[in-house]
Order: structure tokens, then C-alpha cells, then sequence
């Protein structure tokens, strides 16, 4: 049974900081590609970043260098670093997992997701 458990997810202020967890169990994490996605209300699923199994990282435009993702696969764990939150970055965060880019084909594999709450 595959499972993807996030964590880290909370409510901080503008400016603050997160770190998300995505650890993955059932799969052979290592051939895969995993990814964060977000979600807010009445809006789709977005990719927010994604990790290559070879380690190569791709973000979306619009997070102005304030995330990073960076994966373990001894640990079978991805994280999503992200620095100077704002408001707009609540949502509930996804991990998700496949074989292909992100970018062009969804997620095989997904988490429960974990809330994010950017208020002041």
C-alpha cells in the first residue's frame, strides 16, 4: 500500500517560516519524481515545485526564490523549505509522487495534505 504522510504544516505570520515533510512509503522512492502542490478554496490544485530523482529541483515562477524543496531518499522524505511567507501562500499543501515531469503529468501518488496558514 503506497502512503504519503506530510507534516509541518501550521498557522505564522507573515514572514515567517515552514518546513514540510512528505515521507513515502510502498513505492521506490528513489525513481520518482515527488512534488509540493497547494490548493485554496474554490481554485485547482497548483504544482508549487517538484524534485527530480536525480536531484535536479524546478520552481514555479511566481515564488520569487522563497521555497526550496530537497528530497533524502535514504530517508524517503521530501521537504519544502519556505522562507518569508505571505498570505497568499496559505493553502493546503500536497505532496505528490510519479514517474514523469509534474509539469506535464499529474501525480501517480498523493498525501493527505497539510494545512498552511499565513495570518497576522
Amino acid at each position: 500500500q503506497v502512503q504519503l504522510v506530510e507534516s509541518g504544516g501550521g498557522t505564522v505570520q507573515p514572514g515567517e517560516s515552514l518546513n514540510l515533510s512528505c515521507t513515502a512509503s510502498g513505492i521506490i522512492f528513489r525513481v520518482h519524481v515527488v512534488g509540493w502542490y497547494r490548493q485554496t478554496p474554490g481554485k485547482q490544485r497548483e504544482l508549487v515545485a517538484q524534485i527530480y530523482n536525480t536531484g535536479i529541483t524546478d520552481y514555479v515562477d511566481s515564488l520569487e526564490g522563497r521555497f526550496t524543496i530537497s528530497r533524502d531518499d535514504a530517508k524517503n522524505t521530501v521537504w519544502l523549505q519556505m522562507n518569508s511567507l505571505k498570505a497568499e501562500d496559505t493553502a493546503v499543501y500536497y505532496c505528490g509522487a510519479g514517474l514523469y515531469t509534474l509539469r506535464v503529468r499529474e501525480a501517480n501518488y498523493w498525501g493527505q495534505g497539510t494545512q498552511v496558514t499565513v495570518s497576522a
